[in-house]
């Protein structure tokens, strides 16, 4: 069993990965594996995974081929994992993965979601499309007062849960990266604990964003009015 999983959902990053990984593996000096997923053995990352994963044996890779897309990564790699907590980062390089120890020890202070926060004081979205920051932006706020969901920033997938809370839970999300505003709404009905830090995320400087804004939408949505009504007290049912 090791202290902490890092699941990063990838999707033809080429050696784009390297980055990511190298600050990783730079970064977190407490005891870790790295899963990384992807939806077919043609991905480009691949290449580059084998030849980093040759050199450092906490990082390896797995074929997603039950459910394809983000969330079926990030569900195949928190299945796979064998850490006390799990995080999910972006392979693209825009999370301060330098946080995931701050992130990790406020779950082993007994903090079920640990959240990097970019709509905090001292947080920041550099980079992002307009439309895609403002929506993030008014989702995460609006989520924290009139839902108080315990976060800013609850579409951020940048997140470290512990390993009890996400056993507890059922993952219904099957197409992006929805699944961790799920979660979070998830952990606020079970009224466990949630905490935020501030983050600077910062848009990819290479190659092309895979975040689909208008397709994800709706499914962002879905679990935001079910954020609003139920943790209210009222049923989507």
């Amino acid at each position: 069993m090791y202290k902490l999983s890092i699941v990063i959902p990838v999707h033809n990053e080429g050696s784009y990965i390297t980055i990511t990984l190298e600050r990783i593996a730079h970064h977190v000096s407490i005891d870790f594996e790295c899963i990384i997923v992807m939806d077919s053995t043609s991905d480009t990352t691949i290449p580059f995974l084998e030849s980093f994963i040759s050199k450092d044996g906490r990082f390896s890779y797995i074929i997603n081929s039950i459910s394809p897309g983000p969330a079926g990564a990030i569900k195949l790699g928190i299945a796979n994992a064998r850490g006390n907590m799990i995080a999910v980062v972006s392979g693209d390089g825009s999370d301060d993965v330098s946080q995931i120890e701050t992130l990790a020890s406020l779950v082993e202070r007994g903090v079920s979601v640990a959240v990097a926060s970019r709509y905090m004081k001292g947080g920041q979205l550099v980079g992002a499309p307009v439309m895609k920051g403002l929506i993030s932006r008014f989702a995460g706020l609006s989520l924290y007062y009139f839902a108080f969901l315990g976060t800013r920033d609850a579409t951020n997938n940048f997140k470290i849960y512990s390993r009890e809370f996400i056993d507890s839970v059922e993952i219904e999300s099957n197409f992006g990266f929805e699944i961790g505003l799920e979660l979070t709404t998830k952990a606020k009905l079970q009224k466990r604990k949630i905490a935020e830090i501030a983050t600077i995320w910062i848009e990819r400087t290479e190659g092309e964003s895979k975040f689909p804004l208008r397709k994800s939408l709706k499914y962002y949505l879905r679990w935001y009015v079910k954020a609003i009504l139920r943790i209210k007290g009222f049923s989507d049912k």
